[in-house]
């Protein structure tokens, strides 16, 4: 039945139960006509054991897309009820085209240019009980009129199809119900932003930003259903015994590949908008060094007089220059995730897990037959092993490296306390973070010696904890302001932000210059003092978050005359990080991978785009972060490194 010439090995492998044969060549008409002289007639069987283990066969039905009946095709419909099923089957004939005699040239050949046998499984069966295949023929008259360089295209395929309809029902019950739940978490947590915003009114932005969240939650739910029907096949088709399920066709996977992409789309609509609202933040550095006195000899007089020596601003250069730093840290190593998925694909041989064969050989020999891709395991092997790995990689760096070699979050707050500078940050109108970095020894400006003293002292507790509060040693807070603190700091900030040019020295004027600096040390007495409590209109009180609270990362008191700090032992203020998005961030880069490679259906180059697409959005969320650290900090860009 097979007119394509290739090794007996390959030609078989149509007939192994499961495999999904395709094949197609260019045969030239000079050979036609020197292999097929006459036509030869068919009657194709099915050869099976019975229950009694006698051998008996099976006539297959023919589907022959040619057929007229009543100058109609007939068999070119859908409609089951109206085909003309027969027995007989041809490959090639030469011999109707002759014309006079007998030993002349055929003027026309009629070849099988296109056969399919279809294999179809008995819905609930759960021992392999299929019904009798139906061979579909579709020949094609080919005009003889220079058989040396005339080709013919032939195909040859054998499908294997169910009944999908109870499978699609579960995708699309599944999604409409994590659909409906998506609804009101988006509307929970647009909620708590109201709340952190200060707002109470429903306008266009309050609209806006639903559909923003309800955008990143959907893809979640697109995300978690496509996965799961991805290992779902992998695991059921490859591992069955007795076949019970059969792989969707080519044509059934368009609605998954469209959740797929609706799943991309989404997420990298939340994505930018994680990245802008983290290039947005507000952020100032409290520098709690205050100035020493210092004797001064006067030139004119040669007298002695006492006088304050300025404070350094090195202390916050470093600081600046490590919070630019941990912008763009992850919980993974996004240059291994993308060599350890792709060492698994084509190293180890996990792509031939997504062959649309019943074969689950990790290895398979170059001589033997490759069945066509499926796009759904090719989905659920790469998802597996992308996210399995990034679950591996974040369990290690949090229980292993981070707790032995090296935590760069919390690195960052010892450092803000031996430097005497904390961090107040706004990611929202009323809502942020505060990083106490008060020095418990008074200052930090000093030489080695007494900073390594301070160490001992520290080390043997011979001085009082870290912490914001007395006898406390928790350094981060999640800060909920009252409108009128709020009201304040931008009215400091804009004069810190009016005239402030951050890329080049002495390009202000010198008024203008003045200005900066002078609002620069207003916010930072003003903040200063705010965490003194030495306003007592703008006071604040300290609590813990309720489990409820800490569940749903949502407020639920309202602060009006005081602000609230929250005691936060998580480090939450990376969230105004990529550190605190790992999630989105792996969720986005598997759907960026898995979306090139259904396009390109090539495992290297997914991963080449998908490392480019790392780095790219990494430079641009480092080099916009660093402009906006510069712009709200009054730093220097040239000092950030």
């Amino acid at each position: 039945l097979q007119l394509c010439p290739d090794t007996s090995k390959r030609l078989d492998a149509a007939y192994e139960f499961g495999t999904t044969y395709d094949q197609n060549c260019e045969l030239s008409v000079s050979k036609i006509l020197h292999d097929f002289p006459e036509p030869v007639f068919y009657d194709v069987y099915l050869s099976y054991r019975g229950s009694d283990s006698q051998q008996y066969i099976w006539p297959v039905p023919v589907l022959n897309l040619n057929l007229q009946y009543n100058d109609q095709f007939v068999n070119l419909g859908n409609n089951v009820n109206n085909w003309l099923l027969t027995r007989r089957i041809f490959l090639v004939d030469t011999l109707s085209g002759r014309e006079n005699t007998l030993s002349s040239s055929p003027r026309v050949i009629r070849i099988a240019s296109k056969i399919t046998i279809s294999i179809s499984l008995v819905p609930g069966t759960h021992r392999g009980t299929v019904y009798p295949p139906l061979m579909t023929v579709e020949y094609a008259d080919i005009q003889v009129q220079n058989p040396e360089s005339q080709t013919v295209k032939v195909f040859f395929s054998v499908q294997y199809e169910m009944n999908q309809a109870d499978s699609v029902t579960q995708t699309d019950v599944a999604l409409g119900v994590l659909g409906g739940l998506a609804v009101l978490w988006s509307l929970l947590k647009t909620a708590a932003w109201k709340r952190r915003i200060g707002s109470q009114v429903i306008d266009l932005q309050t609209v806006i930003q639903f559909l923003v969240i309800y955008a990143g939650v959907l893809a979640n739910v697109f995300f978690a259903v496509t996965v799961g029907t991805g290992v779902y096949w992998l695991l059921l088709f490859k591992g069955q015994q007795y076949v019970s399920v059969l792989l969707p066709l080519p044509s059934d996977e368009k609605d998954f590949i469209t959740y797929v992409s609706c799943a991309f789309v989404l997420k990298a609509l939340q994505f930018l908008h994680t990245l802008i609202s983290q290039l947005t933040i507000d952020i100032f550095f409290i520098d709690w060094e205050r100035p020493k006195n210092r004797t001064l000899k006067s030139e004119g007089e040669g007298g002695v007089k006492s006088g304050p020596a300025p404070v350094s601003i090195w202390r916050s250069y470093f600081i600046a220059n490590e919070w630019n730093e941990i912008q763009t840290v992850r919980k993974i190593n996004p240059l291994f995730q993308v060599f350890i998925v792709l060492f698994f694909l084509k190293i180890v041989g996990f792509e031939n897990l997504a062959l649309r064969d019943s074969s689950s050989s990790l290895s398979r020999d170059p001589q033997d037959y490759r069945a066509p891709w499926s796009c759904i395991l090719r989905y659920g092997v790469t998802s597996a092993l992308w996210l399995g790995f990034g679950c591996l990689q974040i369990l290690f760096f949090s229980g292993i490296y981070e707790r032995f070699v090296e935590d760069k979050i919390r690195q960052f707050v010892d450092l803000c306390s031996m430097s005497n500078i904390s961090v107040f940050i706004l990611s929202h109108k009323r809502y942020g973070y505060y990083v106490h970095g008060r020095s418990v020894h008074g200052h930090s400006d000093t030489n080695m010696e007494e900073m390594n003293m301070n160490l001992k002292r520290e080390a043997e507790n011979m001085c009082s904890q870290r912490g914001l509060q007395p006898n406390s040693d928790i350094q981060t807070f999640q800060i909920s302001i009252s409108g009128r603190l709020r009201t304040q700091f931008d009215r400091i900030h804009s004069n810190l932000t009016k005239n402030h040019g951050p890329s080049r020295f002495l390009q202000n004027s010198p008024t203008a210059s003045e200005q900066s600096t002078k609002a620069y040390h207003t916010m930072n007495k003003f903040l200063s003092a705010f965490i003194d409590h030495s306003f007592k209109d703008m006071d604040y009180f300290v609590k813990d978050k309720l489990l409820l609270e800490r569940v749903l990362s949502m407020e639920f008191m309202e602060p009006m005359d005081r602000s609230i700090f929250y005691n936060d032992e998580n480090h939450s203020f990376s969230d105004v990080l990529f550190y605190g998005h790992e999630s989105t961030l792996i969720i986005f880069d598997t759907l960026f991978f898995c979306i090139v490679d259904i396009m390109s259906q090539n495992f290297v180059l997914a991963a080449v785009i998908t490392y480019l697409q790392q780095e790219c959005f990494r430079h641009i969320r480092g080099a916009a972060g660093q402009k906006n650290l510069a712009s709200k900090t009054l730093i220097d860009e040239r000092f950030l490194i």
